[in-house]
């Protein structure tokens, strides 16, 4: 669709395309602010449950005895048996990205509204701002960077998919 169709388009037509447009920004931001965080929790697991990554196996180095000089001490595990989280939702990386709620909400709706809008250019300015917005934060930081693309990814799959749904419903109803 483009700007040049909307001016053969009457009264009602232009109630619905506002309303499939407010529908579909909003299903974009508000779904799409549980689906990201969604994601981020199943890629913090590791690999994908139907494809686990099993390494391979090499023999073992013998291990010194604590008795022998130059051995150092055994590590004892933690009492209570749970492992600090990692991946996608470690507090640090969480930390480190604060306001990606904010900015993954702010995203879609950007994205969302190009694809509507007909400009689908605007998803590579969306996507540059937030990387470069993100560098210095990223740059030294593997366990943030790692939070950003996936949550990134995720995000920018599900505005896109909402976009052209939306495109699909205003070209099957309106136009």
């Amino acid at each position: 669709m483009t700007w040049e169709t909307l001016d053969d388009i009457d009264g009602w037509r232009w109630v619905a395309m506002t309303a499939i447009w407010l529908v579909t920004l909003l299903l974009s931001v508000v779904v799409g602010s549980w689906v990201v965080p969604w994601v981020l929790r199943q890629a913090s697991g590791g690999d994908l449950p139907w494809a686990r990554y099993q390494p391979p196996v090499r023999p073992q180095a013998l291990e010194p005895d604590e008795g022998e000089p130059g051995s150092a001490p055994k590590s004892e595990p933690s009492g209570d048996g749970s492992e600090p989280p990692t991946g996608t939702m470690d507090p640090a990386a969480v930390d480190i990205l604060r306001g990606g709620a904010w900015l993954g909400l702010l995203e879609r709706l950007a994205i969302t509204g190009a694809l509507l809008a007909g400009y689908p250019y605007g998803i590579a300015v969306v996507v540059a701002i937030k990387g470069l917005g993100r560098y210095a934060e990223l740059r030294d930081q593997p366990v943030a960077s790692e939070r950003f693309v996936v949550g990134t990814l995720a995000s920018l799959i599900w505005s896109v998919a909402m976009g052209l749904l939306g495109l699909v419903v205003i070209n099957t109803l309106v136009v």
